[in-house]
């Protein structure tokens, strides 16, 4: 008797029965709704012939007859495994919606967990890619235990591994916080949505009608809430995205960014960015269009976009190596720092000084945003968070001061004694307690109260407080900056900058970690 060509005939039989689980109608299911099947993002995602899966015949845990018998499949509704993007390991899990919905059992959260155990012991990235309909309802508490097994894996690699969630269909209840304790959430309009409590229970409790989108769309969540900092019009777009995203990223935490062959077409020396400022103090300009100049060509990758436009945070280039970029936004509530900016800048920065990304801050604050709704939604907690991350950050912190720099804002925006490496200000800038109309006013009341032309009077002092006061050489003389500079050589300085900070170490104090003002 053939003894290999009978079990090699039961290998065959097995496959057979697990392919025949993906029928061409489930696939044209997701396809009418705008998603792609797990297989199809998996395709996208990794490097053609790479992707290995792990874990693809395992069955659903047994579960009792009365609350409904749980699908027989293989492989339980998600498909986990490794492979390469752009050439470098990563690992991904693809929850399988045709499959029981995508819903967590304990067989389906321990497959999760074990690929993120993988991934932390690789020291590689790992991606979630989320298209679920929450925990197992038959499973009862086990598939709770589940998702917090997976939980606990998030936060045991947070600042370890990169750790991405790309939601590609339903994310509800407690399913919303895996994605949540990741660093990067990317979310498609229209086809995924994310929420705590879904629109039926906000009805009967509230009383009030909402849709899937209106309460946790993509776009609701990128432009109000903050959860999603990428949102793309399709799936293939979110993953092509990703895959750009991912190359600017270490694997891990002891690995630098990789770098890129820079194509030298931004020149060093810029004559363009001496007229960048308007002469007007008080006339807006997109901060966009300075980082465009100074960074390498078509390598600005912008995170968080449409959440608190007032403070642009993204990836770019320079000379080929990763750095990020923190900048005010003149063009948004005249880039004033608020509840929103300040948190998107800290979770911003800290995920730059965790994985050696080092930082470039290109200042222009007024200072921060006034008002009831402000003091009393915590702005002095929330502003902190961003002192405490810039602070904390051991990484080359490079600042550039382009116009106003005034008061606790100045402070905030990685100061020289705040712990900035390099604190360069162009001509333009304007450093001081506070701005030149707002100084005048109180130093100078009852000369302004008694004058026959207060407007002349103050419009002469005002000139006389940017003179002597609030213009960067004062700053310079008193060694609060290292140098005003030529507009004209920024990218030059921050390259030299960045490598004389090339070998830069910080010892920190022993402790187990810092109290930040959540």
């Amino acid at each position: 008797m053939d003894i290999s060509g009978k079990y090699y005939r039961a290998f065959i039989e097995r496959q057979e029965a697990r392919k025949k689980q993906y029928s061409p109608k489930q696939a044209a299911k997701q396809h009418s709704k705008g998603k792609l099947t797990a297989y199809e993002r998996l395709d996208l995602l990794f490097d053609s012939g790479t992707f290995e899966e792990i874990d693809a015949f395992v069955t659903p845990a047994d579960q009792p007859v009365e609350f409904g018998r749980v699908e027989k499949s293989y492989g339980d509704g998600v498909i986990v495994g490794h492979g390469k993007v752009n050439g470098r390991l990563v690992f991904s899990y693809a929850q399988d919606f045709t499959i029981m919905g995508g819903s967590l059992g304990i067989v389906h959260a321990r497959k999760i967990a074990k690929i993120q155990e993988m991934a932390l012991k690789m020291g590689s990235p790992i991606i979630g890619l989320i298209d679920s309909g929450g925990a197992r309802i038959q499973e009862g508490v086990a598939s709770l235990s589940g998702y917090a097994s997976i939980f606990h894996n998030i936060i045991h690699s947070s600042g370890i591994i990169p750790q991405i969630s790309v939601i590609l269909g339903p994310a509800a209840g407690g399913a919303v916080y895996s994605p949540a304790l990741t660093d990067f959430v990317f979310m498609v309009n229209h086809t995924s949505y994310m929420f705590v409590t879904g629109p039926n229970v906000v009805k009967e409790v509230l009383n009030e009608d909402v849709t899937f989108e209106q309460l946790g769309g993509a776009e609701v969540h990128a432009r109000k809430s903050g959860v999603a900092h990428l949102i793309y019009d399709d799936e293939e777009n979110t993953i092509l995205a990703l895959k750009k995203f991912l190359s600017y990223l270490p694997s891990n935490n002891v690995e630098n960014p990789p770098v890129v062959a820079d194509d030298g077409s931004v020149p060093d020396i810029n004559k363009k960015l001496r007229d960048m400022i308007p002469d007007d103090p008080n006339k807006a300009y997109d901060v966009k269009d300075i980082i465009l100049q100074i960074v390498d060509r078509n390598s600005f990758f912008e995170i968080s976009e449409l959440f608190a436009p007032n403070l642009i945070t993204g990836f770019a280039r320079l000379k080929g190596r990763t750095i990020g970029v923190v900048a005010n936004q003149p063009k948004v509530l005249a880039g004033v720092l608020d509840i929103d900016s300040s948190t998107k800048g800290a979770r911003f920065i800290r995920f730059c000084d965790a994985f050696n990304i080092p930082i470039l801050t290109l200042e222009d604050v007024p200072g921060f945003l006034p008002g009831v709704d402000q003091e009393h939604g915590g702005i002095i907690r929330h502003g902190a968070k961003m002192l405490f991350a810039y602070s904390e950050a051991t990484v080359p912190k490079i600042t550039i001061i382009l116009r106003k720099a005034y008061g606790g804002a100045f402070i905030v925006m990685n100061s020289k004694n705040l712990g900035g490496d390099f604190n360069f200000a162009w001509p333009s800038a304007e450093i001081a307690v506070m701005g030149p109309d707002g100084a005048v006013a109180v130093l100078y009341r009852r000369e302004l109260a008694a004058a026959e032309d207060p407007a002349e009077l103050k419009k002469e002092l005002v000139k006389k407080y940017r003179d002597k006061l609030a213009n960067p050489f004062v700053a310079d003389e008193s060694g609060y900056i290292d140098e005003v500079i030529d507009p004209a050589v920024t990218r030059k300085k921050i390259v030299s900058a960045l490598s004389a900070l090339s070998n830069k170490w910080v010892k920190v104090p022993a402790r187990k970690h810092g109290n930040m003002p959540l």
